[in-house]
């Protein structure tokens, strides 16, 4: 197993110098990263085709488009973020001024998944930039074209003693998990989550742990069932299902739940062509061990819509799942793929108690036009973040912080939030030395009288 305590000795050593808390090269690395994302799109995009039979639409909409974004309101804001921010003092401070000072940690491991290879590396790389920190990028080995790109693109442009990207299976990231960076943040799933929380423990690492779940997505009665199933399809069917976001499973009111279910057979029709896997053009289940996963899902219950697969693409069609109960297989654990589950209700505290019975998941999404039903689901199930009348949307928004609660996930990022999560926040108070309150030394006469006066 290689020893990376040289690779972090050196950025120790870069940081220390003091250049990445110098704002002006936050700006210059961060429009350096969007010069190169721009000048490389094809090249993105072939290796996006390559390891996940993306097409150029969705690579760019899901990958690229939103990196440049996340980049363009970065650059926008920094020098605000960065400043120290000046807050109230109390009464028995007076004379004294308080603030907070943003400061980067030092080294970030970041941690990124396969399913979003591109994106789910760089976003948070911004904001470890932007805070001012060295940053050690691990890829998905799942995804090796990308990886490779990633290494190769960041390698050419910037030092390794400020960003490198280091290549390969778990070995490797258990290697790197066992030296002590600064902070860690990691994307992925449940269990390896809890794993490098562990080790984390060890150093007092602190951890931002975007997680998953079983996310579910909510159908009242009262719904516009065209709208909701063509956005359903569009959020749960985008990369195949394999989005941490993804509508995991429906519940939908048992008044309309035939009526929904037609809607949603036109809508994936309409998004994706009546044979999508002849088409050639569905993005592909990223391995032979989760396509063998998600295949024995397809037993359960009886499909809608879909079924279809091939072993020789590794891709599964779109498809929709009736007669479903919480004892199938297919609701034990997050699905991560292009199968989607329809659960049925009646009464609505019944279903919120079904939900809050497993763990928090990371998204939930409700579509009703009631803003009462609205407002009971929402106030009464926990979980990180979500849309009404929508799915997966909340995302592109960078005043949306993105993250989970529970066992989906711990810390959340995008806009400012990127930049906090890679902040330490330093409290400081400039006292004055030009009088000095006497009743805050126990030797001044009456001094506790004096001290309830102002702690009332």
């Amino acid at each position: 197993m290689k020893n990376y305590a040289d690779l972090i000795q050196k950025q120790r050593s870069f940081f220390s110098k003091g250049k990445t808390k110098d704002v002006s090269f936050r700006m210059e690395a961060l429009g350096r990263l969007r010069t190169i994302i721009k000048e490389q799109e094809q090249d993105l995009m072939d290796s996006l085709k390559a390891d996940l039979n993306k097409s150029e639409f969705d690579a760019y909409l899901t990958e690229i488009g939103i990196v440049l974004e996340e980049i363009r309101f970065t650059m926008k804001n920094l020098n605000k973020w960065a400043k120290p921010r000046k807050v109230k003092s109390t009464l028995a401070q007076v004379g004294s001024k308080s603030y907070i000072y943003p400061e980067p940690y030092g080294v970030a491991l970041i941690i990124a998944p396969w399913n979003y290879p591109f994106q789910l590396a760089i976003a948070p790389l911004i904001g470890a930039i932007a805070a001012g920190n060295c940053a050690i990028l691990k890829p998905s080995e799942l995804t090796p074209r990308t990886s490779a790109l990633l290494s190769k693109l960041i390698s050419e442009h910037f030092p390794e003693e400020f960003i490198a990207v280091v290549e390969g299976g778990v070995e490797t990231s258990t290697a790197l998990l066992n030296e002590k960076v600064d902070y860690i943040f990691f994307t992925g799933s449940v269990p390896v989550g809890k794993m490098i929380m562990e080790v984390a423990s060890k150093n007092l690492t602190p951890v931002t742990l975007e997680l998953g779940g079983k996310s579910p997505c909510i159908v009242h009665e009262d719904a516009n069932l065209k709208l909701t199933a063509k956005r359903i399809a569009w959020g749960k069917f985008m990369n195949a299902g394999q989005t941490c976001v993804a509508p995991d499973y429906i519940y939908a009111h048992s008044s309309i739940k035939e009526e929904f279910l037609k809607e949603l057979k036109q809508a994936i029709q309409e998004l994706y062509s009546g044979d999508p896997i002849a088409a050639g053009n569905f993005t592909k289940i990223v391995s032979d061990k989760h396509f063998k996963r998600l295949t024995k899902f397809l037993s359960n219950g009886t499909a809608v819509h879909g079924g279809r697969h091939d072993v020789s693409t590794l891709t599964i069609e779109p498809t929709v799942l009736k007669n479903i109960t919480w004892e199938d297989e297919v609701m034990e654990d997050e699905i991560f793929g292009p199968i989607l589950p329809v659960l049925e209700y009646e009464d609505l505290s019944k279903m919120i108690s079904e939900v809050n019975a497993r763990p928090k998941p990371l998204a939930l999404y409700i579509f009703s036009e009631s803003n009462a039903i609205q407002n009971e689901i929402l106030n009464h199930i926990s979980f990180g973040g979500g849309c009404i009348n929508d799915t997966v949307f909340h995302l592109s928004s960078p005043y949306l912080p993105f993250g989970g609660v529970g066992e989906s996930g711990i810390g959340a990022y995008h806009g400012k939030g990127s930049f906090d999560v890679f902040s330490h926040e330093k409290s400081i108070l400039k006292q004055t030395t030009k009088f000095d309150l006497p009743f805050r030394y126990p030797t001044t006469k009456n001094a506790l009288k004096k001290v309830k006066l102002f702690i009332k």
